[in-house]
């Protein structure tokens, strides 16, 4: 072994290391505190810091599959997807939308829909802006020139040109979404940026970041701020950096916009989950985020369920039974997967209350101690069950799942499932 190891350091006693502050410093605060940011309308939903984070999915069906379309949404609004997303690749499929609406009226209920347009997309916005409540562009895409493998560089001139093109292309698509009081999502991706954005920044979040600022400084200039942005890229650590390069950037300007966050292509499966979750759940915990998607490979609406649980999970949103659950060792009374399984199946559509399955006396009482009810193995064969930090009583563990739903009829907490 070589090298040497640091030398501890030593606090006298009734000192402490932290700063001075420490209690107002965010970074040792256990309540997230958010971005402020604007609020935008999005149909029946807002988006900002002064809402709930909302929940958002995509559908996989083709717009112009008018029946398949309209059932894709519905199964996601019923699934607990908030605002809706499809994706507008031509004039028909935008004139589809119309229909899409339509029909989601006159058999369901309004779903708050949003219309992802992407190449050289003027026309097709403006078409589909009339039937949606908010517009997706790709800053990379709207106005989209074909790389030419001989480029050497971009001069100003040619940059200035382009500009002017994105304001004239952007600007009767920015009026439309004005006067009709909807919203524009300036959504860069990672792997779509412009050519003259890899020429001047590289593939970089700054690049993403520079990208974003050109279009929000057309719509300033027109003064159009209903907007959102997002930064997504397929590596969380990209994301990551892109995200807090463009609060800060914003901020530093003036543009208090809310965050649309997401790791796309995160794939399928556990990994999926984690790698959205390494990404979103990190910045939801620095206060940035307003709306999520968690972009899965497999059917969209099992992306929900995952949505909730980072929300959940971060004490953001509370939309479901919270159990804490001890991971269970030699001390365990009882078989402990089993008995959460059991008292999950009987309680989880109580939404709103913490509910604690311990399996020992050793650490329970501490560990549950902010939960509202308590299940815990105290002697083999015996449950004690818990209001808060007080305990109730003491039944066998056969009645122990019986008691706990009795105990909280008692107190007028039991909804029938």
């Amino acid at each position: 072994m070589t090298g040497t190891l640091a030398t501890p350091t030593t606090t006298a006693p009734g000192t402490s290391p932290l700063p001075a502050d420490w209690a107002s410093d965010p970074r040792f605060d256990t309540v997230i505190r958010r971005r402020k940011t604007r609020s935008v309308r999005v149909g029946d939903v807002w988006v900002g810091s002064e809402h709930p984070v909302v929940v958002q999915s995509m559908i996989n069906e083709d717009t112009l599959d008018i029946e398949g379309a309209t059932a894709g949404i519905r199964r996601l609004h019923e699934a607990g997807c908030e605002i809706v997303r499809l994706t507008v690749p031509s004039l028909a499929h935008a004139k589809a939308v119309k229909e899409i609406r339509q029909r989601l009226e006159d058999t369901y209920r309004p779903v708050p829909l949003v219309a992802d347009v992407h190449h050289n997309g003027m026309k097709i916005a403006l078409e589909v802006a009339q039937h949606v409540d908010k517009v997706r562009i790709n800053p990379g895409l709207y106005v989209f020139d074909k790389p030419d493998p001989n480029r050497t560089e971009f001069t100003p001139e040619e940059v200035a040109a382009i500009g002017e093109r994105i304001q004239a292309t952007l600007e009767p698509l920015v009026s439309l979404l004005k006067d009709q009081d909807k919203g524009l999502r300036i959504g860069v991706n990672h792997g779509s940026l412009a050519e003259r954005m890899l020429f001047t920044y590289g593939d970089t979040p700054l690049g993403m970041v520079e990208s974003a600022m050109e279009f929000i400084h057309i719509c300033d200039r027109l003064d159009f701020h209903n907007i959102v942005v997002s930064m997504k890229a397929s590596r969380a650590p990209v994301m990551l950096a892109a995200y807090r390069m463009m609060a800060f950037r914003m901020d530093a300007e003036g543009f208090h916009y809310p965050l649309h966050l997401g790791v796309t292509e995160a794939g399928d499966g556990d990994y999926g989950r984690i790698k959205s979750t390494a990404g979103i759940a990190t910045l939801l915990a620095e206060g940035l985020g307003d709306t999520i998607r968690v972009s899965l490979t497999e059917a969209p609406e099992k992306e929900i369920p995952v949505c909730y649980s980072i929300l959940q999970a971060m004490g953001l949103r509370k939309t479901m039974v919270e159990y804490v659950a001890c991971p269970s060792c030699g001390r365990t009374l009882f078989n402990l997967e089993e008995v959460l399984h059991t008292v999950r199946n009987a309680t989880a559509h109580l939404t709103g209350l913490d509910i604690a399955v311990m399996g020992c006396i050793v650490n329970g009482p501490g560990e549950m101690a902010d939960a509202d009810y308590g299940y815990v193995g105290k002697t083999p064969g015996t449950i004690s069950l818990y209001r808060g930090r007080e305990e109730i009583r003491r039944v066998p563990e056969a009645e122990g799942v019986a008691a706990l739903i009795a105990l909280i009829k008692e107190d007028g907490r039991w909804v029938d499932p």
